[in-house]
């Protein structure tokens, strides 16, 4: 729990003092308790809550200002090179790194429940062919709570322990599924003797035709650092959607599929779709400088550079950096857009305009060149990001409904008309 400071803030309204606690978390800046301005009859006022902590949490920590992530309090570099996605999950539902037995007994539990129910798949017919991933995704993720409804008791700590399982299981098979139905291609079927990366993988790429198709393992391990970078980032649009449902008492896969929903939109999970949609418009590496250019007179935006939290650099983008020039190596690809995205990073790397504004690349322009180089069209990016980040939004949930919670209930300046009478 969070500490009184001893400090207090004070408010003077109308003549009136009033007095607010300060509270302390183990990081970070303290925090006014603000909730008795209420009882003097006046709401506090923050759009986009960008200076109002919505709730208590233990899970992930950010400072902006140095560049920081910790999961647990583990640095997010550390966790990308030492640890796996799936441990770096037991880490998140569970606050520590699990043990030899607990890792194998963790990795055992999602393979047992990586199947869906054989008329989930069905459910995909009812999508046009030529549907985006992540309707598809909002759609059949929402479903699963009538094919899995004998465990949604959220008050049965054993039902949400099952059910976070489930999801971090069978959200890759419906992702593959996805991209395999847009394609017209049939479903490929879960393998339990594969990693979880190497999985999804297989299911995305593998065909009946290709019946020893073998998961590069350089590709794995790029795709098991995307999961691990992308795994949770704090109290984020998509995260705090699926807070905010699941403070109604809705299903966790109804939250789920709302944190969907949410990061769907191009300035949360469609960033790196927007990198790659901005080197279509860029053309060639001939058209780099003066596209440059451009963006210092403002006239462009630079997709994939800078961060809204992060003031220095985002440091999930380091080891991205790395794992996309080891694809790169690997593949041996000769791509004229990757390239193109190669240029853009040293121009942005040495030009004193974006050095000095610390407009360095993202996590979202390396992973959205790792994503094409291995050969996953634009429209999965984002299906890959909600694939990914499915553990923090259920751990988030998991955290809320281990103690007491209120249902969320924002408040508003009303500046539309006053009371007025019809006449007629």
């Amino acid at each position: 729990m969070s500490e009184a400071t001893g400090k207090k803030a004070v408010l003077e309204l109308d003549g009136k003092k009033i007095e607010l606690p300060i509270y302390s978390g183990t990081l970070g800046p303290d925090v006014i308790d603000v909730k008795d301005v209420l009882a003097s009859g006046h709401f506090t006022f923050d759009p986009g809550f960008m200076a109002t902590a919505s709730c208590e949490s233990k899970i992930t920590f950010i400072d902006g200002d140095k560049g920081v992530l910790l999961h647990r309090g583990y640095p997010i570099d550390q966790l990308a090179t030492q640890a796996s996605y799936l441990e770096t999950c037991y880490l998140l539902l569970n606050g520590e790194l699990p043990s030899a037995d607990q890792k194998t007994d963790f990795e055992q539990k999602v393979r047992q429940h990586t199947m869906v129910h054989d008329q989930v798949s069905r459910f995909y017919n009812g999508f046009r062919r030529d549907a985006h991933p992540m309707a598809i995704m909002v759609g059949v993720v929402g479903a699963l709570s009538a094919f899995y409804h004998n465990n949604l008791d959220i008050e049965d700590v054993n039902h949400r322990e099952i059910t976070a399982i489930r999801l971090i299981a069978k959200i890759p098979t419906l992702a593959a599924w996805s991209y395999k139905y847009t394609v017209g291609q049939p479903f490929v079927y879960p393998r339990n003797d594969l990693s979880y990366a190497e999985n999804f993988l297989y299911m995305l790429f593998a065909t009946p035709a290709d019946r020893d198709y073998k998961v590069n393992p350089i590709l794995a391990k790029a795709m098991d650092r995307i999961f691990t970078l992308h795994a949770d980032h704090e109290q984020n649009a998509s995260t705090s959607t699926v807070r905010l449902a699941g403070s109604t008492g809705a299903n966790p896969y109804a939250c789920i599929a709302a944190g969907i929903s949410a990061l769907w939109g191009p300035a949360h999970g469609g960033a790196n779709e927007a990198v790659l949609k901005m080197l279509d418009e860029i053309g060639s590496v001939d058209n780099v400088a003066e596209f440059m250019e451009k963006v210092k007179r403002k006239e462009v935006k630079l997709m994939g550079f800078g961060h809204r939290v992060y003031k220095n650099f985002d440091p999930r983008a380091k080891v991205m950096k790395q794992t996309c020039d080891e694809v790169l190596e690997a593949l041996g690809i000769n791509d004229p857009q990757l390239a193109l995205a190669m240029e853009l990073e040293k121009i942005a790397l040495n030009d004193p305009y974006f050095v000095e504004r610390k407009l360095y690349p993202n996590v979202d322009f390396y992973s959205g060149i790792i994503l094409k180089a291995i050969g996953i069209p634009t429209e999965m990016f984002t299906v890959i990001f909600a694939l990914a980040r499915t553990v923090g939004w259920i751990s988030h949930w998991l955290e809320m409904h281990s103690g007491p919670y209120k249902i969320g209930r924002p408040r508003q300046l009303y500046t539309g008309e006053v009371q007025r009478d019809i006449k007629r």
